[in-house]
């Protein structure tokens, strides 16, 4: 399938070439041009601009975004609202707050496009060993990316969790035992650390 792909960081450079691996045609944007050069040469297409991103997608057109939570998906929001037709997606694949993702998903409803937000795992070793996704939102679009997403999880690594909201509330929860696990390890190491006891 066609994707539009907004921020190619590590994660969302790692992203479009598993797509790209997978036979996806992506047109692409990022902020700086390096890592759009960079896809260019594996494949992508790409551009300098939102806008020119979706002038350049044919038929539904799909925009998954990897840029930073807050202002950075929020000012995309606003812009791809003036810029997408009803019936097109947007994916918010970042660690949006999930009160802002439901927020978000009601007012591109208001205006007949359609809002996934998309808990992404993975991190750095995505490319080789695929992306568990959690994503949120109705039926129809998920369907219609479904496609993207076997492509970027390894078996049985993805699930649509629910209403708009769902996906990054899951990844929220992720990330909070994750977080955590990783504080009881340090803390775990600084005591055997400073335990006077030979080890």
């Amino acid at each position: 399938m066609q994707i539009g792909f907004v921020g190619l960081g590590k994660m969302g450079a790692n992203m479009v070439e598993r797509l790209l691996l997978g036979g996806h045609r992506l047109v692409v944007t990022n902020r700086s041009q390096e890592p759009v050069a960079a896809a260019v040469a594996k494949g992508a297409k790409g551009c300098g601009t939102l806008r020119e991103v979706v002038q350049t997608l044919e038929g539904r057109k799909v925009i998954w975004l990897m840029v930073p939570a807050g202002d950075p998906v929020e000012r995309a929001i606003q812009e791809l609202a003036g810029l997408l037709q009803p019936g097109d997606v947007v994916v918010d694949g970042g660690n949006s707050y999930f009160k802002d993702s439901i927020r978000r998903g009601e007012y591109l409803k208001q205006k007949g496009i359609h809002f996934l937000d998309s808990g992404t795992s993975g991190g750095i070793w995505g490319l080789a060993n695929g992306y568990c996704i959690m994503i949120g939102g109705d039926t129809n679009p998920f369907a219609y990316i479904e496609p993207a997403l076997r492509t970027l999880a390894p078996p049985n690594g993805y699930l649509h969790t629910g209403a708009v909201g769902s996906g990054h509330y899951a990844k929220m929860v992720h990330n909070g035992i994750e977080y955590a696990m990783m504080q009881a390890y340090g803390e775990g190491f600084e005591l055997l650390k400073n335990c006077g006891y030979e080890l």
